[in-house]
């Protein structure tokens, strides 16, 4: 049960484009899909938070993602993800990261998406999410493609230290 380090905000890694995933079931990508398991299951009985992971937030360039809705909830690799639909309508949300796990930003993220991604099974699959699971997603994508929810602020007030925001939004 390896634990990766998390790569934090100033690592140029977390700005580059993942490559896709070609060798699906080979035993690297299996081996990788464990440590972003694992590493997000640290993290979150660490710190009390944490739903997804993106293979370069652990230093793997390559197209992943973990997903964990709850501890108990929906868990899933998503290999090759990529949003092949999103809702029009919009909402606001303060968004955190693992990359910078002391700032909340406050993002605009599509109500619904629709994405098509491989499983660890190597079938496509397509799934539709709603709320949270599609807000999940979003992030998770972007961390595919190079952005990190700083780059999707509403405004340069639309940031908040983790400290800050838990005393103004969490009673």
């Amino acid at each position: 049960m390896p634990i990766r380090d998390i790569l934090h905000l100033g690592n140029p890694m977390l700005w580059e484009k993942s490559a896709p995933v070609s060798d699906i079931d080979s035993e690297e990508t299996g081996l990788l899909i464990e440590d972003l398991r694992d590493t997000l299951r640290a993290f979150y009985y660490a710190n009390g938070y944490g739903r997804g992971i993106a293979a370069p937030q652990i230093g793997v360039l390559k197209r992943i993602v973990w997903i964990r809705m709850r501890p108990e909830g929906f868990c899933a690799a998503l290999i090759n993800p990529e949003i092949v639909w999103q809702d029009t309508a919009r909402y606001e949300l303060w968004d955190d990261c693992l990359s910078f796990p002391d700032l909340l930003v406050r993002v605009t993220r599509a109500v619904a998406v629709k994405v098509k991604y491989t499983d660890i099974g190597g079938f496509e699959q397509e799934l539709r999410a709603e709320g949270d699971l599609s807000e999940l997603l979003q992030h998770e994508i972007d961390h595919l493609d190079g952005i990190l929810s700083i780059h999707r602020a509403v405004s340069p007030q639309a940031f908040a230290s983790r400290e800050e925001w838990e005393r103004l939004y969490s009673e």
